[in-house]
């Protein structure tokens, strides 16, 4: 998935409401709320058939709640429990902004900084946005990069600096600093350009400036660690309604974005750093200034017209690797979710005012379960009762998204036969090796009498099986396009071929030619 939930999620509980006089919650309004969380968790998890999850709440600076529930993974009887390990996906953003608010805070880098000031070989097509993008630009999602951009070349197996050197070739079909499009390598760009300041690698930086401080011991940047941890969560989709571990996501090409791993029990104390404006049991770990910009309104998520930056829909804003909103109540609410379509889903609800936080961590790809626990709860904290049935709202949205990716080929180069009356072609007559200034070199041969693909840059396999005339299929699994066949369409007379798994991305036309660059 590309780590992005839609905007209206953050306000499904009648947030961004006119603002009226803010009540303080008491203790025993959220004791009563804590007394009817397991039992919601427990008839969720059996509704969903999601196999564990972990969830954790803090209030006034203790942690008040921490349980893990169901299984890491299905057919094993291991247990989920509060420092079981999960890959959160996007829930990376928010620790990610934290991390450089840190660096801010110290002075080694600041939030206007340049992007080319800090990494002189960075490139965006546009020679403008490349001399004034700054930090702060690609962490609010206001680059003009498209949603897409780099994540398939993640999917292909492209390393960090190889996706963010070709990002150079793709469009920027959004205004600059005025439109708002989620993008995980934009995100990364920031990160990466600030270690670039450090000298130090990102991972590094992340566990000496955040993770090692707030004594986070199961919480790592690197996919290595997680993979590694005895006690972790695996992967799981759904087959007919019942969740299966068949997939593996590795995202350390984008890990400011989306390749952290945590534990709940983990993720509390970066939860009370949030909460105390950087303090820490007494100690100030990252500057409060430098924090508190993290949660400032930057962008509005679903501006009606750019030219109009104020006039913001329902109030609906992103920070720097947060969603910020005010409840019906007044009260400043950030949030962020985090989900992987081959198996994660995350999320983080946070009422400053209240010095009140829910997190919610599952193993199954994303239907909408961390989003309705923590909305269930801060329900019950501030109005006694659930406002809504979260739960099917969100697993239908949810659904909706997974069909859109898994049936791209509605959206890209529909495959419907061409029922041409030529003799089909020699399979030899589409062999060679083709070239994307983008995507890189593709080789197409015939292997035991089948039509084989292989992508760069690793390689990768996939059998070719003729649809109709010049066009064929084969099946592909990946995080941003989703799971199901797809479609390789030839145009001999022009030696080329369109593959359309990658067409969401950029021009996926590949041009044969008898002198083939490197990739």
């Amino acid at each position: 998935m590309r780590n992005r939930i839609p905007a209206f999620v953050v306000c499904l509980s009648g947030f961004f409401c006119a603002a009226q006089e803010k009540p303080t919650i008491s203790p025993e309004r959220v004791n009563a709320a804590l007394a009817q969380l397991d039992p919601y968790i427990r008839s969720s998890l059996d509704k969903t058939r999601v196999p564990g999850i972990s969830v954790a709440v803090v209030y006034n600076d203790q942690v008040i709640f921490l349980r893990g529930y169901g299984v890491r993974k299905v057919g094993e009887t291991a247990e989920v429990d509060p420092d079981t390990v999960f890959e959160i996906a996007s829930l990376s953003k928010p620790i990610a902004s934290t991390i450089l608010a840190s660096l801010v805070g110290e002075g080694k880098i600041g939030w206007n900084d340049r992007i080319v000031d800090l990494d002189p070989g960075f490139r965006l097509s546009s020679t403008e946005t490349t001399r004034q993008i700054t930090i702060r630009d690609f962490l609010s999602h206001r680059s003009g990069l498209a949603t897409e951009s780099g994540d398939l070349l993640e999917d292909l197996g492209y390393s960090r600096p190889e996706i963010l050197y070709r990002m150079r070739y793709l469009p920027l079909p959004g205004q600059f600093r005025k439109s708002y499009a989620y993008s995980n390598f934009g995100y990364t760009t920031a990160a990466i350009a600030a270690a670039a300041k450090i000298g130090k690698p990102w991972e590094a930086i992340a566990e000496e400036q955040l993770y090692s401080r707030l004594g986070m011991a199961s919480t790592s940047s690197r996919f290595s660690d997680y993979e590694n941890r005895a006690n972790k969560a695996a992967l799981h989709t759904f087959v007919n309604g019942e969740p299966v571990n068949r997939f593996v996501r590795e995202a350390d090409a984008e890990s400011p974005a989306g390749g952290v791993s945590s534990s709940a029990r983990d993720l509390t104390e970066w939860v009370r750093l949030q909460l105390n404006r950087g303090k820490w049991n007494g100690k100030q770990i990252v500057d409060a200034n430098a924090l508190d910009e993290t949660y400032k309104p930057e962008i509005c998520r679903n501006a009606a017209d750019p030219a109009k930056p104020n006039d913001c829909p329902g109030g609906q804003y992103y920070g720097m690797g947060w969603d910020v909103g005010t409840d019906t109540q007044g009260r400043t609410q950030l949030s962020h979710s985090g989900a992987f379509f081959l198996g994660a889903a995350t999320s983080v609800y946070m009422v400053p005012d209240e010095h009140l936080a829910v997190i919610a961590l599952s193993n199954s790809m994303p239907i909408g379960l961390p989003e309705s626990v923590c909305l269930h709860f801060l329900d019950l904290v501030h109005y006694g009762k659930p406002q809504r049935d979260y739960l099917p709202l969100l697993s239908k949205l949810f659904a909706g998204m997974v069909a859109e990716s898994q049936d791209a080929s509605t959206n890209y180069a529909a495959l419907t036969p061409l029922k041409s009356s030529a003799p089909d072609k020699p399979l030899s007559a589409y062999t060679g090796k083709y070239r994307n200034e983008y995507f890189g070199t593709l080789e197409i041969s015939v292997e035991d009498n089948r039509l084989i693909l292989r992508l760069p840059p690793r390689g990768s396999y996939y059998e070719l099986t003729r649809w109709d005339g010049d066009t064929f299929t084969y099946y592909f699994a990946s995080e941003n396009t989703g799971i199901g066949r797809r479609g390789a369409r030839f145009s001999p007379a022009k030696n080329q071929v369109l593959i359309e798994s990658l067409a969401p991305e950029h021009d996926a036309v590949y041009t044969k030619s008898q002198t083939v660059q490197p990739n």
